[in-house]
């Protein structure tokens, strides 16, 4: 069920958080890969502390960056809750020495400062006994379709294994619903199973009946509301409402020895590359054990923070730009459509063209700087509606170190030229 606030939000802070920060090694996969024992990635329960955990300071960041809601991992594949769930023990509160539930004070600090919340979920849990209880569906096509984490050694199933921990799943995922009531809930790990094990149509009704309006991501078998595509930016935009996840330097979570960090401009390239084909970015970070978050992921998040408080107007109350060819660079649309913002990725020569507008242009500023800009309509037939070019001036002084938005502002609605063009008989 998808709610308006969530085409709108623009901006997200995804955060992978669980006792794989211990060592810094990746998330569950490590252990499943066979990077290091199952036993050994367990003992990092006794390193959890969270000592330093301080959702406030988290929240107060999100909102200095520009961030409309965060997502947090309450449970990865390795199945260690971030909350006191009633249907296991393997949570940081009973076998950590963070000792409390981390999920609440995460999800009342969102609130207080008006942003919505996301809770992560894996459906897989490689550490409950129940969930092997099935084949895979060969989705990996090697030895990892008969791990003993995921399928039973004998490759005997028994489906009523399979029931109970659906049962389990189900009731996990109920907790989360009625304790924190999240805005939206974020799937992973659908792929293990085919649908029909799953039941996705029963899951999502019951979803809806446990936390009415919560926003569901397309990771359930396509039973969710919206698509995710992860890590590259799509060349075409998914259909519908959508959003691109992706992570801050190459890590979801905190992985020791990755400083391989995107730079400031290469974070906002990348929003204003989403934001102009009208999707969301949720960008993932990844907190020490502690609670600490990584310096150099504060930094980038402050240097996001300003350049959208600088050009917000091109961010939010927008939807999707230009189609490609009429401007090199990303683009957004003001909700009535009259005022066009263009962002310039790199400082321009001296001037910028924009092709195919057939409004008559009433003024172009830069957003930063607010200087006017001096602009022009080059060539074209206008009394046969072919329009000209509009070359626009764009002096350095007018540049933001980080990407230039200007505002063109129309006189009217958008109209737009995508013709072929052809010869003019009557001139």
């Amino acid at each position: 069920m998808m709610q308006d606030w969530f085409g709108k939000a623009k901006f997200g802070v995804f955060l992978h958080w669980g006792i794989y920060s211990v060592r810094g090694v990746v998330e569950s996969w490590s252990f499943f890969n066979g990077e290091i024992p199952y036993d050994e990635y367990m003992a990092q329960l006794d390193g959890f502390t969270a000592d330093r955990y301080d959702p406030d300071a988290w929240a107060d960041l999100f909102a200095r960056a520009g961030a409309t809601y965060a997502v947090l991992t309450t449970k990865h594949h390795d199945g260690v809750a971030l909350w006191d769930t009633a249907l296991s023990d393997l949570n940081v509160a009973r076998r950590t020495p963070a000792g409390r539930d981390l999920v609440g004070p995460f999800v009342d600090a969102l609130r207080k400062r008006g942003l919505k919340v996301g809770l992560y979920f894996s459906h897989l849990d490689w550490s409950e006994p129940t969930h092997a209880s099935l084949n895979t569906n060969g989705v990996y096509g090697g030895p990892k379709d008969r791990s003993p984490h995921n399928s039973p050694p004998d490759e005997v199933e028994d489906p009523a294994t399979w029931e109970r921990f659906l049962a389990f799943h189900r009731g996990q995922l109920r907790e989360l619903c009625e304790r924190y009531r999240p805005d939206l809930l974020w799937f992973d790990g659908d792929w293990e199973r085919e649908p029909e094990r799953w039941r996705w149509p029963e899951l999502r009704d019951q979803l809806q009946a446990w936390c009415p309006g919560v926003i569901l991501n397309s990771r359930m078998g396509g039973y969710g509301d919206y698509e995710t595509p992860e890590q590259g930016v799509p060349l075409v935009a998914p259909e519908g409402v959508w959003e691109f996840c992706m992570t801050l330097n190459d890590s979801w979570g905190y992985q020791a020895g990755d400083e391989n960090h995107k730079s400031a401009r290469q974070l906002v390239r990348t929003l204003a590359e989403t934001v102009g084909m009208g999707g969301n970015l949720l960008l993932g970070i990844g907190p020490h054990a502690d609670g600490t978050l990584q310096p150099a992921q504060v930094e980038r998040l402050e240097a996001i923070g300003g350049w959208v408080a600088r050009h917000r107007a091109a961010v939010f109350g927008t939807r999707a730009g230009l189609p490609c060819g009429h401007h090199y660079g990303p683009s957004t649309l003001s909700e009535d459509g009259r005022t066009l913002y263009l962002t310039l990725l790199d400082p321009p020569q001296d001037e910028i063209a924009v092709k195919g507008l057939l409004n008559g242009i009433v003024s172009v500023r830069a957003l930063g700087s607010g200087a006017e800009l001096a602009h022009r309509m080059v060539g074209g037939a206008p009394w046969n509606d072919v329009p000209g070019v509009l070359w626009i001036e764009v002096p350095r002084e007018a540049c933001d170190p980080l990407a230039t938005a200007l505002a063109v502002e129309l006189d009217g609605p958008l109209r737009l030229y995508r013709g072929s063009g052809h010869a003019i008989a009557n001139n």
